[in-house]
């Protein structure tokens, strides 16, 4: 029996578990379309005669050209935060139908991308609004407050190496690699990073796994989930912001106000520590995770020509160098660069 999906549906021993679980009947009434976009996991839209779904499988290597492996039980962490952020802020995600611990799979609802745009393919097309990041801002800091200092919570997320393993090694300490000169730093905000534990991150919090509905932002893919430090998210999106503007030169003050609006919003909701500390970190953090998108393990598709690579790793270099304390000092050290 293989355990490679063909072009047509996934394997048996998913289509097995999705029958035992009573999502599936009749192979001849269920429709199966792999979906793409991500590089982690094996994920379909299932359409039954009453019921159309997604189901999400993590995979072991990642689909990208560098080596990178990755433990398959993150899908119940992330199954974790998809519950947990829905129940703090409703609607933030999608609705969990199903999940297996073991098969490290599980099932969602299937939100119809006719009302659901993703916010990646919005803000590379130009149409970027200030008023959906500083939403996104709020839910996060919503979701990162409703969380901070829970053993309840905490106890969900017993795991630290997965985080190291999908995000700091590949970003921030495989950058290091190549800047040697600066790797004492890129190594030293990974270290303070994994040992920052303060409420529930998603990991990931990128454009790609946003889709903003009728309702607001949803947030997808929290296979990085766990108990972390809350600047991470916020810098982690924020990043985007920044490598955006090398996609549309006209949408670049857009994208400024949308990195300032998301902040903005963001910072006024902390209430778990004192949010000049917390965005003292984020700023710190953010130069690395911006450099790391050109020379990490997961470089960002959208910037290729050499001329603005080095613009990235000219203002990155700098700030990590010479810490910023503000984020403020981030998007103006970028302006600066562009406009150089």
């Amino acid at each position: 029996m293989s355990t490679r999906p063909s072009s047509r549906q996934p394997d048996r021993a998913l289509i097995g578990v999705l029958k035992d679980a009573g999502l599936i009947e009749s192979l001849g009434e269920t429709t199966f379309e792999p979906l793409t976009g991500g590089v982690s996991s094996e994920i379909w839209k299932v359409e039954t005669s009453d019921l159309t779904f997604c189901v999400k499988r993590a995979l072991k290597q990642l689909n990208v050209t560098a080596l990178w492996l990755a433990p398959v039980e993150r899908n119940r962490f992330e199954v974790a935060w998809f519950r947990t952020a829905n129940g703090i802020v409703p609607g933030s995600t999608p609705r969990v139908l199903f999940d297996d611990d073991e098969a490290n799979w599980f099932a969602m609802e299937y939100l119809q991308p006719g009302d659901h745009a993703v916010w990646k393919s919005e803000l590379l097309d130009g149409r970027v609004q200030p008023a959906i990041a500083a939403e996104v801002g709020r839910r996060l800091a919503a979701i990162h407050a409703g969380t901070a200092g829970s053993a309840e919570v905490a106890v969900q997320f017993p795991r630290t190496d997965i985080f190291q393993a999908i995000r700091l090694e590949p970003y921030l300490e495989a950058t290091a690699e190549r800047h040697q000169d600066i790797a004492p730093n890129l190594y030293e905000l990974s270290r303070r990073t994994a040992g920052t534990r303060l409420a529930m991150i998603h990991g990931d919090v990128s454009p790609k796994n946003i889709l903003i509905g009728p309702n607001g932002p949803v947030f997808l893919d929290a296979e990085c989930a766990t108990i972390g430090d809350p600047a991470f998210d916020l810098a982690f999106c924020l990043n985007h912001f920044l490598l955006k503007c090398l996609s549309n030169e006209s949408a670049q003050p857009a994208y400024a106000a949308s990195f300032q609006a998301m902040a903005s919003a963001y910072l006024g909701g902390v209430e778990w520590e004192n949010a000049d500390v917390l965005e003292r970190r984020a700023a710190s953090l953010l130069p690395g995770l911006f450099l790391a998108r050109i020379d990490g393990k997961s470089p960002v598709e959208y910037v290729t020509e050499e001329d603005d690579k080095r613009k990235v790793r000219r203002c990155a270099r700098g700030l990590i160098k010479a810490p910023p304390s503000r984020l403020e000092e981030v998007i103006a050290a970028w302006q600066r660069e562009l406009a150089s």
